[in-house]
């Protein structure tokens, strides 16, 4: 007999483990690893029958693996003791039954349908399954005693398959432990349904009856999980449905990150930025490449002369400026040399410019934030070309005309214009030495937008260009005080 019972626990012990390698290798890629639960048990085990139930004892251990989130296997294998003592009708009938049984449970987690992604402390399950057993009830005191002297021996002893339901709940202690309690009810099939107390009752009628015994296990459960915590994951009934959803999600946005990052804030993402360690506020073209406007080798953001390209022969320091200037006779440069410059710069555009005329050259325009004045640190080298271009031509004034966007009142905006073009003179005079005479200031209103939009960033501008000696600075604008650089 006993050959017999481990033969069957060993059968159902594999199937229990060719089920969870089964789920395995059909399961899904996104759902991690998770470890194997191994429980021991102890507790109170008792028969409801027809004879009142005693202290009874049972123990034993389970192991349980998850195949998601909601359901889980579990091989069960107990040992127990059950006593009862009591009547049947007028005579006494005392019993107690050994117990061996082993199941299969499928366990299902009662409160993993939720999305919230925390590992759960608490876990309510219930379960059903079945397996087999073997009991063995012995009678201490029958009907028909001879002088009160007890009479004992085996009334059934057998082999039997059986249904179990149960549920119970479980707490949390950490990654590695949790502790719960259980209850499970086992019912017989067939004519031994009604064996466990020893006693198979007949009615009135000489029927048998109707229900059969029921066998009870509570217990106190400890548990715990088997395997690497740092490749596996506790077991799925911890989490919920929802921790896969926002892993999900999380890889998602996490792939989104990566492709859209800009390591050096440069506005050129990763991904296409062919410099993606450029400084800080750093010019760059549309690949993230630091500009160098004139091609000299000194990128604009270090070159105090970004926008004056040397000639054949010429050389430059650190700072882009030219060491050995070729000049003509006198010094300065040319007039010849100037418009070359501006040649250069046109074809860039495909244009053109008459060489005759100076009024007419080409000069760059800078740029201001939104209700701002102040002349940004990368418009520094663009002053800088402006100031040597009006030193090596003592002789030539510079209009320096201020615009502002469309946003605000008329008046606020004549204001804000001026400002502009007087920040730029005092820069000139104060970093470069050129006299207040040669410049010549001048402001536009809305009405001069060169973009129709109403905030566009083209339209905050300062814009220069070679005086003529009809040109001549407009007066202060009404409301503006003498020497209050805040205008109001």
């Amino acid at each position: 007999m006993k050959m017999k019972i481990t033969t069957i626990l060993l059968g159902l012990a594999l199937l229990l483990c060719g089920n969870v390698n089964l789920q395995a290798q059909n399961g899904s890629n996104s759902k991690p690893k998770d470890m194997y639960e191994f429980g021991v048990n102890g507790g109170y085990l008792f028969v409801a029958g027809e004879i009142d139930p005693e202290f009874g004892y049972a123990y034993g251990l389970h192991l349980r693996k998850a195949t998601d989130y909601l359901f889980s296997l579990r091989l069960d294998l107990m040992m127990g003791k059950a006593n009862g003592m009591g009547k049947d009708g007028s005579d006494a009938w005392d019993f107690e039954t050994n117990y061996t049984s082993a199941a299969v449970l499928g366990v299902f987690s009662l409160n993993s349908v939720r999305l919230d992604r925390p590992k759960k402390k608490v876990n309510l399950y219930a379960m059903i399954g079945g397996g087999v057993n073997f009991f063995e009830v012995v009678e201490y005191n029958t009907p028909g005693n001879i002088a009160g002297i007890p009479r004992t021996g085996s009334i059934a002893s057998e082999v039997s398959p059986h249904a179990t339901v149960g549920a119970g709940i479980s707490f949390r202690l950490s990654n590695k432990i949790n502790v719960g309690f259980e209850h499970q009810s086992s019912g017989l099939f067939g004519n031994r349904s009604d064996l466990l107390d020893g006693l198979n009752k007949e009615g009135s009628q000489g029927n048998k009856s109707i229900a059969g015994d029921i066998l009870n296990f509570t217990s106190l459960q400890m548990n715990f999980n088997l395997g690497n915590p740092a490749s596996r994951s506790e077991p799925l009934y911890w989490g919920s449905l929802g921790e896969d959803i926002m892993s999900s999600i999380d890889d998602v946005k996490k792939r989104q990150d990566v492709a859209l990052a800009d390591t050096d804030q440069d506005g050129v993402i990763d991904a296409v930025d062919q410099e993606p360690n450029t400084p800080a506020d750093v010019p760059v073209d549309t690949k993230g490449r630091t500009l160098d406007s004139d091609k000299d080798g000194v990128a604009d953001y270090k070159d105090l002369e970004p926008y004056y390209p040397p000639r054949a022969g010429e050389r430059v320091n650190e700072d882009g400026v030219v060491i050995n200037p070729i000049t003509a006779p006198g010094g300065g440069v040319t007039e010849e040399r100037v418009q070359e410059m501006i040649d250069e710069a046109l074809s860039q555009y495909g244009l053109t410019e008459p060489k005759n005329n100076v009024a007419e050259w080409f000069l760059p325009m800078i740029h201001f934030g939104t209700d701002n004045y102040t002349v940004k640190y990368s418009d520094y080298g663009t002053l800088a070309s402006l100031a040597r271009m009006l030193k090596a031509n003592p002789d030539m004034r510079l209009v320096i005309t201020g615009f502002t966007d469309k946003t605000g009142p008329e008046s606020y905006n004549s204001n804000l214009s001026y400002q502009r073009a007087d920040a730029v003179a005092k820069h000139l005079m104060n970093q470069h030495g050129i006299g207040r005479s040669r410049l010549v200031l001048q402001y536009k209103g809305q009405e001069d937008a060169l973009v129709p939009s109403t905030s566009s960033y083209m339209n905050r501008r300062v814009e220069f260009r070679v005086a003529s000696p009809t040109d001549v600075e407009m007066d202060r604008p009404t409301g503006l005080k003498p020497g209050n650089s805040d205008g109001y």
